[in-house]
């Protein structure tokens, strides 16, 4: 396909898809409709990121002043539109089935728009300018939500017309991205709520930004289990019928329980959520017919360089007609994952994509309806689980967050018997982030 062809198909795509949209909040006025002679583009997608580590993270943001602040501002400011304009050129290289399903194009509009608004986002030199940055920040942050899942729909659409290993490079390479700027985002709105107080000190849940340095394992796991216990029983078969209530299995903790070490909490936590979720549904899936549930176990082991966790279940393991490894659980393809063409799944992620979908424990839970009226604005410390539709991203965005700095996460099926999941992070704060250019 020529390159002048390829400049008017998208073009008419994205001014078709702008009329479509004319009413929502991302009305860009230049957008996309010029984006291939876009010589701001071609410059910022030319720079390399610079990625950090957790160590690197810590240590700038440790005793946090004035200054320093300032500093943090604006190096949010100028690297995210870099690591945009990357995407940008990423969803440029797409064939032309692909852009043109549904949620591909608005993904690109709000990619564009963000880019611009960084770019043209003048330089943060006082307190009160940073305050209206973070401001700036938490819009973007909210205009993004419905990222994930739009991905997530176009590219199953247009998985018929995409080979299983471009579609999940390109899905891995958007969604850590995505990681990573929210990651720089969210970590200087938290030091600059921070600021004037030392968040090191906190006897129970010492931080830094959004990094906690003594963050215990145990804590995290009991917290998750505390919150799957308390959700409506709605486990059903592979017809849809209602699986028998015989409520949720026991998860024993061991191994070494005292573990602390330095990471990014709300990544951890979502990933062992979604991991036990899995082990729990399965668990009641597979022992229906029974008076009482095995239990599921989750082992801590702490390594020279990393630390392990693994969860293992009597529910059944992952054999399936429908996938040939237990890894294809992290495809977006159809061809290794079939159920990501299917009509309940293509509907729940559009459903997902009208409200958005930021990857957290939190949009999954809600407050108690006892609680209404309650003072205690931490939906996560008494909370009930959120229906939550069944849209396929628990699996393939735990293994994103591992991956994200150097982790790794392994699916091994006893078929018949159960299944172990291997968890293992980096302890020592010292990979780079995984983004690819």
């Amino acid at each position: 396909m020529s390159r002048r062809f390829r400049n008017s198909w998208y073009t008419s795509i994205c001014a078709r898809n702008l009329l479509r949209h004319s009413s929502s909040q991302v009305q860009p006025q230049s957008t996309a409709l010029h984006f291939y002679q876009n010589r701001q583009l071609e410059l910022y997608a030319s720079k390399e990121a610079n990625r950090l580590s957790l160590r690197q993270l810590v240590f700038f943001g440790r005793s946090m002043d004035e200054e320093k602040l300032i500093k943090s501002a604006n190096y949010v400011r100028t690297e995210l539109p870099v690591r945009i304009a990357h995407r940008l050129r990423d969803l440029q290289a797409l064939p032309y089935v692909v852009v043109t399903q549904e949620g591909v194009a608005q993904v690109y509009e709000l990619y564009w728009s963000a880019f611009e608004k960084f770019r043209r986002y003048p330089q943060v030199t006082t307190l009160k300018e940073n305050e209206a940055f973070c401001e700036f920040l938490e819009s973007i942050l909210d205009e993004h939500a419905p990222v994930i899942p739009s991905l997530s729909l176009g590219l199953s659409l247009s998985s018929p017309h995409l080979s299983p290993d471009s579609l999940d490079s390109f899905m891995r390479r958007m969604l850590v991205s995505r990681i990573s700027r929210r990651v720089l985002a969210e970590h200087h709105l938290a030091l600059s709520k921070s600021l004037g107080t030392n968040s090191l000190n906190l006897p129970e849940d010492p931080h830094v930004g959004i990094i906690y340095t003594a963050l215990n394992l145990r804590h995290s796991i009991d917290k998750c289990v505390t919150l799957l216990r308390g959700r409506t029983h709605d486990i059903k078969d592979e017809i849809g019928e209602s699986v028998p209530n015989r409520g949720w299995p026991e998860v024993i903790v061991d191994g070494h329980v005292d573990t602390k070490f330095s990471y990014i909490r709300e990544h951890l936590e979502y990933i062992i959520f979604e991991l036990l979720k899995n082990a729990m549904a399965s668990t009641g899936l597979n022992h229906r017919s029974s008076s009482s549930l095995p239990p599921i176990r989750a082992t801590i082991v702490v390594g020279e360089n990393d630390v392990g966790v693994r969860i293992s279940d009597q529910g059944g393991g992952l054999s399936s007609a429908r996938i040939k490894s237990p890894s294809d659980l992290f495809s977006f393809s159809h061809i290794r994952n079939a159920t990501r063409m299917d009509d309940t799944r293509l509907g729940a992620l559009r459903s997902a994509s009208s409200r958005g979908v930021k990857a957290t424990v939190a949009e999954q839970i809600r407050p108690c309806q006892s609680n209404a009226n309650s003072n205690n604005k931490d939906p996560e410390r008494e909370a009930g689980i959120v229906p939550h539709p069944r849209i396929g991203l628990g699996l393939p965005m735990s293994n994103i967050f591992t991956t994200y700095f150097g982790g790794t996460l392994e699916l091994v099926s006893l078929d018949g018997w159960g299944t172990d999941v291997y968890l293992r992070l980096p302890k020592l704060g010292t990979n780079l982030e995984g983004i690819e250019l």
